[in-house]
């Protein structure tokens, strides 16, 4: 038997394919864990804008899969997969991330049941056995003749929060969280911007304790590449090219920077006051350990701003376009964009700061210190974050559902 994840980025593989992926082992023996087990536990990437090519190295330092295959082989694995197999006659394929239709292609190929989790739509409804559905937003949208295939089993990252608990505590000091991203595109510009900006905070709250959780899809190296002279962007910010020291970045106005290097690191930024973040799927995981934020998109670098998801994106990725294209979608999104981050998205209303335009690090610092000196306003941010999480216990529902549709008879 086989148990088929399918997802795309960084920040579906640590919040959704990882908790699951574990819960799917605490409850029946699975290969690679278990050598002998009957059952096989196998992870699929998928082409996706939000990719960085490197998820699948990342995942692989889990020891969770029997086999990973990363993105760019995904038409190849539709094709052929008996190049990439043995592959067991039966088994379940489980959306965790990118396009749905992907699994609906690969399940049909591998004969496999199909399970999609789906955060706000169910896009092929019709061609799921079973459609485990994170809210009433997602209920809603699914029409009633498909009711008796689905559940609704919450947000999986409601779990994280209680993941957290009981680990390590900081040291003393006021903890500042900072996300540059885990992209090239988002790292040209973060790097030195919020370099900047802590330098910046530093010197208005001596107090204030720095950390950057590593994406497990970037290696220390790539922040000290965009934050060097290589990046013709850093030039455009003061900080100067940060010294690793230990496990810390130090920059040369000495300001040091903790990177934590292990995935992930929810007790950690559970302890934290506040983060500094760029868009992404990270601001769904600070949202669900209740992180107060400010979410930053400095749009004065729209020529290197092009990580956009679809068809639109793509195009303005192509090498003949790549500047124009770019160019002229990043300002015609940023123009029609709504909300950006993922609990302002979900609250249909603006929860927690998004600071779009051509922002400075000075502007960044100062309303970051203005929230660290209100205790108040950052406890209230905090709890209106936590009242969207919702209860705990949606991955082990999912994993039930997994389990569900694993061939009748079969005993893990």
């Amino acid at each position: 038997m086989g148990i088929v994840l399918v997802s795309n980025g960084p920040g579906e593989l640590s919040t959704w394919v990882r908790p699951l992926a574990q819960r799917l082992h605490r409850s029946m023996p699975l290969r690679p864990q278990h050598p002998e087990a009957r059952c096989s536990l196998r992870l699929v990437l998928v082409p996706c804008p939000n990719g960085t090519g490197s998820e699948d190295r990342a995942a692989g330092r889990w020891n969770l899969f029997e086999r990973i295959s990363p993105a760019r082989q995904f038409w190849s694995l539709l094709l052929w997969p008996q190049r990439f197999g043995p592959w067991p006659k039966q088994g379940v394929v489980v959306f965790l991330g990118g396009d749905q239709f992907w699994t609906v292609l690969l399940s049909a190929r591998l004969g496999y049941r199909h399970l999609t989790y789906a955060e706000w739509v169910v896009r092929w409804p019709q061609w799921n056995d079973r459609i485990a559905l994170m809210g009433k937003v997602a209920a809603g949208r699914l029409a009633s003749r498909w009711s008796p295939r689905a559940a609704v089993v919450g947000d999986l990252m409601a779990d994280l929060s209680e993941a957290a608990r009981g680990e390590a505590p900081l040291p003393p000091g006021e903890w500042i969280a900072l996300f540059p991203g885990s992209k090239r595109a988002k790292l040209r510009v973060g790097m030195p911007f919020l370099l900047e900006t802590a330098d910046r905070l530093a010197a208005l709250r001596p107090g204030c304790r720095f950390l950057l959780p590593l994406a497990p899809t970037a290696t220390v190296a790539d922040l000290l590449h965009y934050a060097g002279p290589s990046n013709p962007i850093a030039g455009c910010y003061g900080s100067g090219a940060p010294q690793l020291v230990g496990d810390a970045l130090v920059t040369p106005a000495g300001t040091r920077i903790a990177v934590l290097l292990e995935n992930p690191v929810h007790g950690a930024l559970s302890q934290c006051q506040l983060a500094l973040t760029t868009v992404g799927a990270n601001t769904a995981e600070l949202a669900a350990l209740g992180l107060p934020m400010l979410v930053l998109v400095p749009t004065q670098h729209l020529h290197v701003m092009q990580a956009w998801d679809g068809l639109a994106g793509l195009l303005g990725r192509l090498p003949m376009l790549r500047w124009f294209f770019g160019v002229a979608l990043t300002a015609w999104r940023l123009r029609h964009r709504g909300f950006l981050s993922s609990p302002n998205i979900a609250a249909g209303r603006l929860v927690v700061p998004e600071r779009v335009g051509p922002i400075t690090p000075e502007q960044i610092a100062q309303e970051a210190a203005d929230w660290l000196a209100s205790p108040g306003r950052l406890a209230g941010l905090r709890d209106d974050l936590r009242s969207f999480r919702g209860q705990p216990g949606a991955v082990a529902s999912l994993a039930s559902m997994v389990e569900e549709l694993l061939p009748a008879g079969f005993d893990a």
